[in-house]
């Protein structure tokens, strides 16, 4: 099926960047939607930002204007680039891809669930 690997948390200043990276790995045909959730403990996993295949984004107001979503379609690939970053912004990152199409044998099959990274940290000092 499909395999999210994120890389690129760490821990950074208030005011600094950093950017994130997911790459998709799997006999993949296509992604429809990639992005990027974010959770801290005790709340339920939000949405940060995301990008289709055709790069529309939506974005949480909360990251408007210091976050950017990018995706490279051939490669599989979706990036975060934060600037700005803010002590709110702590959390664990997941990237997600959704409506997915896969080879599994000859067949072309599509996938009706999400598929999730295993997470990176990100923490913001104040």
């Amino acid at each position: 099926q499909v395999q999210l690997v994120e890389s690129g948390g760490g821990l950074v200043q208030t005011g600094g960047s950093l950017r994130l990276s997911c790459a998709a790995s799997g006999r993949i045909h296509s992604i429809l939607d990639m992005g990027w959730y974010r959770q801290t403990p005790g709340k339920q996993r939000e949405l940060v930002a995301t990008m289709n295949d055709e790069d529309k984004t939506n974005y949480a107001d909360s990251v408007k204007g210091r976050f950017t979503i990018s995706r490279d379609n051939s490669k599989n690939t979706v990036a975060l680039q934060m600037n700005n970053l803010k002590p709110e912004d702590t959390a664990v990152y997941y990237c997600h891809a959704a409506r997915a199409s896969f080879f599994n044998g000859d067949q072309l099959l599509s996938s009706i669930t999400p598929y999730w990274g295993q997470g990176t940290q990100v923490t913001v000092s104040a």
